[in-house]
């Protein structure tokens, strides 16, 4: 499956939102997966979030590169 990012015409009705067209499963995992490293780096105190987002984005790529 390929992602697809938000593009600000969500809607609610049925299992998919239509703007999108993922799942509103799919979404609310990412907002709780989202919620999650934003409460991290505040409960931290990172004076430089970027830095923090861009390290573990590389770390997962690296990772998901890495046979199951």
């Amino acid at each position: 499956m390929k992602y697809q990012p938000c593009i600000d015409q969500c809607t609610s009705e049925g299992t998919h939102c239509e703007g999108c067209g993922r799942s509103h499963q799919e979404i609310t995992d990412t907002k709780k997966l989202v919620t999650s490293v934003v409460d991290f780096i505040r409960e931290h105190e990172y004076e430089n979030p970027e830095e923090f987002v861009d390290r573990i984005s590389k770390s997962i790529l690296k990772k998901l590169q890495k046979p199951a």
